[in-house]
């Protein structure tokens, strides 16, 4: 079922919504970027629809509701442990179609991976659902069409496009398509917008050999690399966190336990007790996150964990392009197996 909606009247099924879920959608936050005058598209909750930001695709990715920077899980006390509180009330998170592929990796990781479900993640995860935002052009960086994530046919509520001064939408469940249909706009026939080409492509080896964890390809990233961890911040896919304690009291038996975001690509994250490290250098760690992106993971779950959205090149520093280096390890694999 697709309607066809007038600014005001979109605004109005919005707010109608407002008042059974909580909207997450990116914003524009003016002046807020790594630059002076620059503006940045992050994550926060809405109230309008002027408040979204439809057209620029968001420096930070949807996960930050899912998978907290830093999230409180329990509370403790010498005798007692208690749970958090959450806000009850479920959410509508807007995104682009490689964030709903992502939405299946980090289901994989938190739901899947162990014989036990993650009950933080899980309680928050009952509470959303998607709206799908669609795409009407690639935009810089992005990869998503050589990693099959730039369409989505389900997973979402509605979807929304902002086509001719007019919102185009597709809605998939029956309940918030009542919202709809009680609103003052015509029926059509309605499919989201979906990306056919990028700029950007990527070659993806089928096999990768051990020896190419010795390529000397690693090196150029020991010495680029800052390990400032901000590819792995705004990837949609990064899973990494560290625990932390934190004491009320100078006894040690009263305060809270914190899961807070960690990154194969900090210093530090792989210390171990007495000092040692898996991987010291900056190339090791990019090693480490490149494979297990385009290799690792496919092993155990059957698809890529890298979503090709682009994020970790808008935001690197250094400019460091996670897609190049991709195309590096292709190619070494094609100059080992004698195919250059």
């Amino acid at each position: 079922m697709g309607f066809l909606l007038k600014p005001e009247v979109f605004d109005g099924v919005l707010k109608e919504l407002g008042q059974t879920y909580r909207l997450y959608a990116p914003v524009r936050k003016k002046g807020e970027g790594r630059y002076t005058d620059v503006d940045v598209v992050r994550y926060d909750f809405v109230q309008s629809a002027g408040e979204i930001e439809l057209e620029a695709k968001s420096d930070y990715a949807f996960k930050e509701f899912l998978t907290p920077l830093s999230q409180t899980l329990f509370f403790f006390t010498e005798n007692e442990v208690k749970e958090a509180d959450i806000d009850e009330k479920p959410v509508l998170i807007f995104l682009r179609s490689c964030d709903m592929h992502a939405l299946k990796r980090l289901d994989h990781m938190y739901l899947e991976n162990g014989s036990e479900k993650d009950p933080f993640y899980e309680r928050l995860r009952d509470q959303v659902k998607f709206v799908l935002i669609g795409c009407s052009h690639s935009y810089e960086d992005c990869f998503c069409v050589d990693m099959g994530s730039n369409e989505t046919k389900e997973g979402y509520v509605f979807s929304v496009d902002f086509v001719d001064g007019e919102y185009r939408c597709k809605v998939l469940d029956d309940e918030i398509a009542k919202v709809f249909s009680e609103a003052d706009c015509p029926k059509a026939d309605v499919e989201p917008l979906f990306v056919k080409e990028n700029d950007v492509h990527v070659e993806i080896p089928d096999d990768i050999p051990l020896s190419i964890y010795k390529n000397e390809l690693w090196d150029e990233y020991s010495v680029r690399c800052v390990n400032c961890g901000r590819c792995t911040i705004v990837c949609p896919t990064c899973t990494c966190y560290t625990m932390q304690d934190v004491f009320y009291t100078d006894n040690g038996k009263v305060g809270e336990r914190r899961r807070v975001a960690g990154s194969c690509m900090i210093d530090g994250y792989t210390t171990v007790a007495g000092g040692g490290q898996y991987r010291r250098t900056n190339g090791e760690r990019m090693r480490f996150k490149v494979l297990h992106k385009i290799s690792d993971f496919k092993k155990r779950a059957g698809y890529q964990m890298c979503v090709g959205c682009g994020r970790c090149d808008m935001v690197c520093p250094e400019y460091i392009s996670f897609s190049a280096c991709i195309n590096k390890v292709n190619d070494a694999v094609r100059k080992e197996a004698g195919n250059e």
